[in-house]
Formats: structure tokens, C-alpha cells, sequence
């Protein structure tokens, strides 16, 4: 079996390594497309011995499991530009966020009549082999290329299984409750359903307006802002606490 990525960022390269250390696959079965060739990621990889191509038509050529590890609103452009070589020995997995399998599919019909699609979310810890990944198979795929395991149990007693009566976990869990913790989390998953709702939009879109793409950048700069806001106020904290255990030593 062979693996291609198409995009090769900080998704790619970190499930590269991970299926190297783990020994799934070697590094020479591996193979990344990218249109720059002297990123961070790209260096990292070439290093692991992976082959690097900028044509995505190569990945596809090369590989029978398809990564497509680049941003949501480039996918339809991308499986417009690969989808006549895509085949059936092809195991198409989307790690990209808001786009759905029957985008995918949709998209890959008009060139293959029963593609494999699966979604696949996952996250970085996938490099030393702790990483956490949740997929779904879609219409075409076998109970082979994928499964689920799904358990039947409420989170909530999920969360109290692993919790013993005056133990450590239940102390923490009670201070996170006392500061509102579960609400906060409740937020942050709707702002985060939100955002991918909008990212699908984007995704499903023929052609991305520039509007929508400014907006993208506009709320990347909201959520960097912040961070920079409370760095310097807690710098400039710092440095009154300083000031003033200075002049209390001199007084």
C-alpha cells in the first residue's frame, strides 16, 4: 500500500511521521505534493525520506490512499484538477474541516462512478502515536477502508467512570465546574460548528469570493489580536511590579 498527500503542511507531515515511527508504512511509500518546496513541513519531510513532487496528478499516480491535506475552500479546485485519475483502487480521505463526503463525492462522479470517500479528522499527536481521530466512510466505501467504533454510553458517565469518589479526578473536575468550565466548553464547540458551517459554504462554493476570503483573514486577525492585547497588558504588569519593588527598596 501506498499513501499521497496532497498538500504537505502541518497535518501531513505529522501523519507521515507518525505512520513511519509506527511502522505502517515506510517513508518511501509515502509521497507529498506542495507548490513551494522550501517550507518548514516540506524540509521535514524530505528529511524523513518521503518523495515530494509539486504536481498533484504525481500524488494520485503514485498512492492508493489519497490524503487531501489542504485547506477547505482549495478542495473543489483540487478534485476538479485530480478527479480523472482518480480510480477505483483510490481511497480518498478528507481531512479538510466543514467539507463534507458528499461534496467529495459529488465532486469525484463526474469522473469515477462509485469513489471511495472518507472524512477523517485527526490532530498532531498523531507523531508520537497519541494523537486522537474520528472518521466516517462514505456511500462507496467498504466496511474495510473504515470503521467506527462507536460506544453506547452517555458522555456524562464516561466522565464519572473515570472519576473515584475523593479521588484526584473528581477534585479537578470540581474545580473546573466552579469556574464555569461547561459552559465555556458549550461555547467553544458552537463558535466552532459556527466557523465549519461557514468553511462548508466556502467549500461548496464553484468559485470563493474575495469578500469571503477577506473575511477569513479578518477573523484570523480578531482571534490573534487578543493574544497580543493580554501579552502586553501582562508585560506591562510585570514591569509596574518591578518599578515599584525597586522604588520600595530605594525608599
Amino acid at each position: 500500500m501506498s499513501v499521497g498527500f496532497i498538500g504537505a503542511g502541518q497535518l501531513a507531515s505529522a501523519l507521515a511521521r507518525g505512520f513511519t515511527a509506527a511502522g505502517v508504512l515506510s517513508a518511501h511509500k509515502i509521497i507529498a505534493s506542495s507548490p513551494e518546496m522550501d517550507l518548514p513541513t516540506v524540509c521535514a519531510l524530505r528529511k524523513l525520506g518521503v518523495n515530494l513532487t509539486r504536481s498533484n496528478k504525481e500524488v494520485v499516480r503514485h498512492s492508493d490512499v489519497l490524503f487531501l491535506a489542504v485547506k477547505p475552500h482549495i478542495i473543489p479546485f483540487i478534485l476538479d484538477e485530480i478527479g480523472a485519475d482518480v480510480q477505483a483502487r483510490h481511497i480518498v480521505v478528507s481531512c479538510a474541516a466543514g467539507v463534507t463526503i458528499s461534496s467529495v463525492e459529488k465532486k469525484l462522479l463526474a469522473f469515477q462512478p462509485a469513489p471511495k470517500v472518507i472524512r477523517c479528522m485527526t490532530n498532531t499527536p498523531v507523531v508520537v502515536r497519541e494523537g486522537a481521530t474520528v472518521y466516517a466512510t462514505g456511500t462507496h466505501a467498504l466496511v474495510e477502508d473504515g470503521m467506527l467504533l462507536d460506544s453506547e454510553q452517555h458522555p456524562s458517565q464516561l466522565k464519572d467512570n473515570v472519576c473515584s469518589p475523593g479521588g484526584a479526578t473528581i477534585h479537578a473536575l470540581h474545580f473546573l465546574e466552579s469556574g464555569g468550565f461547561r459552559s465555556l466548553l458549550i461555547n467553544a464547540v458552537e463558535a466552532s460548528c459556527i466557523r465549519t458551517r461557514e468553511l462548508q459554504s466556502m467549500a461548496d462554493q464553484e468559485k470563493v469570493s474575495p469578500a469571503a476570503l477577506k473575511k477569513t483573514l479578518l477573523d484570523r486577525v480578531k482571534l490573534e489580536s487578543p493574544t497580543v492585547s493580554t501579552l502586553t497588558h501582562c508585560n506591562s504588569k510585570k514591569l509596574l511590579t518591578r518599578n515599584s519593588a525597586s522604588e520600595g527598596k530605594k525608599d
